[in-house]
């Protein structure tokens, strides 16, 4: 599965090599837009363009509003996260590691017949 995050492009820093600064919720790196550019979208049309970036590629422009919805999702799977780590952090270590089971059982299987 890949992951675009969304992007806004704010220069060009060589239209000839197909390369452009894009901001990235406050962060700019500089990106490949050959992707997204053609006789119709010449590099000089992207400037200001949403664009979602995978490994340092423009992948496909997108609009203003799916670029938010999409931020403002990702910044609550971050939250869930930390929140999670957070949850996991208060917890004590398992005294048997590997038991699976809060018992302590290493059977490893969910039911133990009996002799």
């Amino acid at each position: 599965m890949c992951l675009g995050i969304p992007g806004q492009i704010v220069s060009l820093t060589d239209a000839e090599r197909r390369r452009a600064l894009v901001d990235v919720a406050g962060t700019r790196r500089e990106i490949n837009i050959a992707c997204i550019v053609d006789e119709e979208h010449p590099p000089e049309s992207c400037v200001g363009d949403w664009v979602l970036v995978h490994v340092g590629f423009a992948m496909s422009r997108i609009d203003a509003l799916e670029a938010q919805k999409t931020l403002d999702l990702l910044r609550e799977l971050g939250e869930a996260q930390a929140e999670l780590e957070a949850m996991g952090a208060g917890l004590p270590p398992d005294p048997s590691p590997g038991s699976g089971s809060p018992s302590g059982s290493s059977s490893g299987s969910p039911t133990e017949a009996g002799p």
